[in-house]
């Protein structure tokens, strides 16, 4: 064991947030070591970030990519594990210190359970834990003593806002979001919109799940809903505002009327770092912010009427239960059916919106009801959408 340097398992480490976190990781070797590596699918990344990093253990979930993997890497001595289960042991081992989970959509729910479970420190990129569990996963947390540290830039930021505060109650949080490649566009100009034009973000690098919901602003939703757990908030103490230029993060207002803010460039790098090094800052050589090159910061309020997924987000928080989970499986499918070319753009938000009219509500659901209610939910969409 080499105690000076924070062990870390990443779930997740092929997608945008995981092959960042592993350039923060590869930039600062005396701070941290890779533990753990999971991929999905992606074999052929997954073996070479094995071969850079030398972690302990790797999972490739989808079980038919397992052979390739499992010879790659046999000379290495590296242990190699497949399917969905081994994500929810592999998270339990003694030798890890921090899980960073950088896992798409719900898919995130039952290894970060485990991790909390096992006592290990989460750095939470996956918002769709919170969304569909909040108050289960926060619970847990608390009886285990685990720490979550946000990775979104908005949670980062709000995070960031917070320390040497934490004695100090908020009178509200307000969420940053740069409105999406469709900012100031009413619906009739959206009924054609393609899965390229919607695939551009302006300001961020993401896969194309979270590039889809930003565009929706459903991702915004998806953050609302976040924050009222990470924060331990009502719905009224969180507010969006849109900030096209992305330089300022999200803010907090304390009880005296006083605000802070966190700004900085666009780069998921900073609150990756943050995050996976906390309470440390550790020197970094990402880009700096100049002024002079931003002479105008603007802000405005989201459109609600067109862009219904955030309205959407918040009547699921409102309504509290099970409703979040359906928002957040419903959504799931639309936006897959939406980038397999099968529905509009438009119609993801219908498909959300019927799904929450239509699903049982459970007012304080377990575990067991999360999961048949996303089980239903997208069975449900689907459905609708055939």
């Amino acid at each position: 064991m080499n105690s000076g340097k924070k062990k870390i398992a990443i779930l997740g480490s092929t997608g945008s947030i995981g092959t960042q976190a592993l350039e923060v990781i590869a930039a600062n070797p005396d701070f941290f070591e890779v533990e753990v590596l999971t991929a999905q699918n992606n074999a052929a990344l997954l073996i070479e970030q094995a071969k850079k990093f030398s972690p302990n253990a790797v999972v490739i979930v989808q079980e038919a990519n397992y052979p390739m993997v499992k010879e790659a890497l046999s000379p290495l001595n590296i242990k190699v594990f497949t399917g969905e289960n081994s994500l929810s042991s592999v998270v339990q081992m003694d030798s890890i210190d921090l899980v960073l989970t950088a896992l798409v959509g719900y898919s995130g729910l039952k290894p970060t359970i485990k991790a909390i479970e096992a006592g290990k420190n989460i750095a939470l990129a996956n918002k769709e834990t919170l969304v569909v569990a909040g108050e289960l996963v926060t619970r847990l947390a608390h009886d285990k003593g685990v720490n979550i540290y946000p990775v979104d830039s908005e949670h980062s930021a709000i995070f960031q806002c917070m320390v040497g505060e934490f004695h100090n109650p908020i009178e509200k949080i307000i969420l940053t979001a740069s409105g999406g490649p469709f900012r100031g566009k009413k619906k009739n100009e959206l009924v054609q919109v393609t899965k390229a034009q919607a695939l551009k973000h302006p300001n961020w690098s993401m896969g194309a799940k979270v590039t889809i919901d930003s565009a929706t602003l459903m991702n915004k939703g998806l953050e609302v809903i976040e924050a009222k757990w990470l924060f331990g908030l009502k719905p009224d103490q969180v507010e969006v505002v849109v900030h096209p230029q992305s330089i300022i993060h999200s803010l907090v207002q304390f009880e005296d009327g006083s605000m802070k803010a966190q700004l900085g460039l666009p780069d998921m790098r900073l609150p990756i770092q943050f995050a996976i090094s906390y309470p440390q800052r550790i020197k970094s050589t990402f880009p700096r912010f100049d002024f002079a090159k931003y002479p105008a910061l603007t802000f405005e309020k989201p459109d609600t009427e067109t862009f219904r997924n955030l309205a959407l987000a918040f009547e699921a928080l409102g309504r509290g239960g099970n409703m979040p989970c359906v928002l957040n499986a419903a959504n799931e499918v639309a936006v897959q059916e939406f980038l397999q070319d099968r529905i509009g753009f438009l119609q993801m938000s219908d498909i959300v919106e019927q799904c929450l009219a239509k699903m049982n509500y459970i007012a304080n659901p377990a575990l067991e009801d999360y999961v048949n209610t996303d089980k239903e939910a997208r069975i449900k969409a689907k459905e609708l959408i055939n």
